[in-house]
């Protein structure tokens, strides 16, 4: 960005403007003494600024919980701009004190901290300033530690971020916790907006390129926001738009990445009836987010296989391409999903004849890992019938005689006017083909009896009709079989559609017992033709009747995975109400059976299965055409093959099993001592609860002990991830280890699988990290930092 200069005058009066600082700001306020305390409860308790225009204490968001915060008190919205504990919701009935001796803290209901304020020095007061800065002070009146030092993704008029400061988009509208955007003021004086991408990495959209004379952002008392150098020359502005005195303002990194500045009305401000009742946007950074971040690696606004486009307010919006299904209807950013089964990738290319390209103009998904190829000077035609006859092309774009093509996923799409050319996106002609398929179709009732009726005509024509009729029929049970062949074969994979009778055969009438649980039993089998090959058949017992429509469907999209550390799918049983699963028998079945047990599995061997895991969950979570979440991971569904591979079982399947039935076991997916916090708190679910699981499993692997453990002669419960947690802060995990002496000789190993799972556990889904950067921390390729305590949730299970 190419920096601005100014005209002399205007900026000798920015800067006199400039030189009011907050800490110069005159007012007064009424002191919270030692002793003080808000209740976290409906009646909205709070300590107000003199002017009540702010107000600092426990806001209700919506009926989840509560949320320690500052907000503009005097307007209905009641706007938040500062929030306590990362933006986690506490519980009805918490505290937040400041002691007598001191302190500033946050307990839930229970006592147990969930948050505190870090200073140095003796506090003896706390104020709600009229600034909106909540601070805590000395005797002297010497600020110890104040909000606006610490801000979250708001600042206000007489704020500013020195070398180092940030703010951090929440995760949503509703939720405070941390999201995917970050506006950081560098070490290195450039002012930067930053993007995550789903998989973990982060990338600059915007900046000032200000390296090296960059120095402080300054939000003015009169509305002005600047990037100032250290001689107090301005170097770039953020916003130069500022309102009238008498309207409210602040400026906030909004969850959805663009940097806004917006006024309100103050109530009884004379003037302020030309502007309406609510917060309006005076600037923004970037204009156009949509086209601003980054092109490739999925750092764009919106989830894989979805596109960005602005609303009337320059908000951006992510929608699905025809075709698709948004993953999460509560996450408009989760990405969307195809609603038909793919193209085949085996048997005649004729199959092409059964999907159509839809055009969307001026829409992209720019290049990235999954172009795979680029035809120039041919026309729209001839892109179209090689996309179509190719099953890896997804979407083409055409433009100018140019034709890219693009494999599943597609990610970073953008629509807006300026972008000229078409995307064409691949989809089935008759989706209702599919779900005739699974309905079992009651076209061969309809015309059979159509057929019947029109036998009482006349001899010739009943038999012209009849034959009518009966080459219909044939050619719509042709078209059925040829898209049941194609789910068959449904990219590479080869599933077998078993009948009931085939698998009570395979099993001796469902003999032998290999294991049991809440929702199924898996018997030993052995299939006709292949003696000596033994299989696994799973009886879903609990399984969902009304759900039958997706279950192919489902066990197809499991079927396409293929991975060494996923037990091999070999077919199901889709009849009448049974549903059955048909997998590879593992000889060495289960974790649990050695993990527990004496003797344990040894050292190396445990280590080599927290790769194999690892490397299993990612390739679920962001290799597979469609992300499945596991939702179960726990030692009893990690199976192990003849050489103690490690194989996870069961996975995807969650969805399947009966409603009614989980809600009787606590209302959640998984198993007590593995959920992960979301599950608990009402939030959006997504692949993180599996790295909160596997972060639990990963400490049972390497001391071979259970999650929860009632300890000797007593009734109580230990918590593994909280001892562990005490024993790696006092140096002293030789603690955790049974006499391990393999272990105890590779403790730097041993302190960097306990660092990793700390991380994974956390009670924030976005602190925790992707799979993918879970197993390169553990294989060493990346360093892993010391990580935060996570004992705020654990304490509270």
């Amino acid at each position: 960005m190419i920096l601005q200069t100014m005209a002399l005058p205007l900026s000798c009066f920015l800067f006199f403007l400039a030189l009011q600082s907050h800490n110069s700001v005159a007012q007064t306020h009424s002191n919270i003494t030692l002793g003080s305390f808000l209740k976290a409860n409906n009646d909205n308790t709070s300590w107000i600024s003199p002017s009540g225009d702010f107000a600092f204490g426990f806001q209700q968001i919506e009926d989840k919980g509560f949320l320690l915060a500052v907000w503009f008190d005097k307007i209905p919205e009641k706007t938040i701009v500062w929030s306590a504990n990362q933006g986690n919701l506490v519980q009805k009935g918490s505290i937040i004190q400041l002691t007598k001796d001191g302190q500033f803290l946050l307990n839930d209901p229970k006592g147990q901290k969930k948050w505190s304020a870090t200073f140095v020095g003796s506090l003896y007061y706390a104020a709600m300033l009229d600034t909106g800065n909540f601070v805590l002070a000395s005797q002297d009146s010497v600020n110890l530690w104040e909000t606006f030092d610490n801000p979250t993704d708001t600042i206000l008029p007489t704020q500013t971020l020195s070398l180092g400061a940030h703010l951090v988009a929440r995760f949503s509208e509703t939720n405070y916790s941390n999201g995917r955007f970050l506006f950081a003021m560098q070490g290195d004086g450039n002012l930067v907006l930053y993007t995550t991408s789903f998989l973990g990495d982060q990338a600059a959209y915007w900046s000032t390129e200000t390296e090296g004379i960059g120095f402080q952002v300054v939000f003015n008392q009169s509305g002005y926001i600047y990037l100032k150098a250290k001689n107090t020359t301005i170097l770039n502005y953020l916003s130069d738009a500022a309102p009238p005195s008498n309207f409210y303002q602040r400026a906030i990194l909004k969850h959805d990445g663009v940097f806004r500045h917006y006024v309100y009305p103050k109530p009884s401000g004379s003037g302020a009836s030309r502007w309406p009742a609510a917060w309006s946007t005076v600037s923004l950074i970037p204009e156009n987010i949509c086209l601003s971040t980054p092109s490739s690696g999925g750092r764009g606004i919106c989830g894989l296989n979805s596109y960005c486009s602005l609303g009337s307010d320059q908000s951006p919006t992510c929608q699905c391409p025809p075709g698709y299904t948004i993953i999460d209807p509560h996450d408009e950013r989760s990405g969307c999903r195809p609603i038909f089964i793919s193209q085949s990738c085996e048997g005649p290319s004729q199959d092409a004849d059964l999907f159509d390209l839809m055009e969307m103009p001026n829409t992209r998904w720019p290049g990235d890992g999954h172009d795979y190829a680029h035809y120039y000077k041919v026309t729209e035609d001839w892109c179209r019938g090689i996309c179509l006859r190719d099953c890896l092309c997804t979407v083409a774009v055409f433009e100018d005689g140019n034709c890219w093509m693009k494999k599943f996923p597609f990610s970073n799409g953008r629509l807006d006017d300026s972008l000229g050319g078409k995307t064409l996106i691949k989809i089935l002609k008759d989706n209702s083909t599919l779900q005739g398929v699974n309905s079992k179709n009651n076209d061969d009732s309809t015309l059979i009896i159509t057929g019947a009726v029109l036998l009482g005509g006349s001899a010739f024509i009943n038999i012209v009709l009849l034959l009518a009729t009966s080459l219909t029929y044939f050619y719509f049970k042709n078209r059925r079989s040829k898209v049941l062949h194609q789910q068959r074969v449904t990219l590479g994979m080869n599933l077998q559609s078993f009948s009931y009778k085939e698998l009570e055969h395979a099993t001796c009438g469902f003999k032998e017992e290999i294991d049991h649980g809440a929702f199924a039993t898996v018997y030993k089998g052995e299939l006709p033709n292949e003696r000596g090959n033994f299989v696994a058949v799973k009886n879903l017992e609990k399984f969902v009747k009304e759900g039958e429509k997706e279950f192919e469907t489902e066990v197809l999209a499991i079927g396409r995975t293929n991975h060494k550390n996923l037990v091999q799918l070999l077919g199901f049983c889709n009849e009448g109400h049974h549903r059955l699963l048909v997998y590879k028998l593992m000889s060495n079945r289960s974790l649990a059976n050695f993990l527990f047990g004496n003797p344990w599995l040894d050292w190396c061997t445990r280590v080599q299965i927290a790769f194999g895991v690892s490397r299993g969950l990612c390739y679920l979570h962001e290799e597979c055409s469609t992300q499945i979440i596991h939702c179960n991971i726990k030692p009893q569904n990690i199976l192990l093959d003849d050489l103690f591979n490690a194989k996870i079982s069961d996975f995807g399947l969650a969805k399947l099993l009966s409603a009614d039935q989980t809600r009787t076991t606590t209302g959640i997916r998984g198993t007590k001592g593995y959920v992960a916090p979301e599950w608990f708190k009402n939030m959006p679910i997504t692949a993180k609860v599996d790295v909160y699981s596997f972060g639990i499993l990963l400490l049972e692997l390497l001391f071979c002990r259970k999650s929860l453990e009632a300890e000797s002669n007593d009734e109580n419960m230990v918590i593994l991830a909280e001892w562990a947690y005490d024993c790696y802060i006092d140096r002293r995990l030789d603690l955790l280890l049974q006499n391990d002496e393999a272990a105890m000789h590779d403790m730097k190993r041993l302190e960097r699988f306990v660092m990793v799972a700390i991380w994974c556990i956390q009670e924030d889904p976005s602190l925790r990290p992707p799979m993918r950067k879970v197993t390169q921390m553990l294989e060493g390729a990346v360093e892993v930092p010391a990580p935060p305590d996570p004992s705020s949730y654990i304490s509270s299970i």
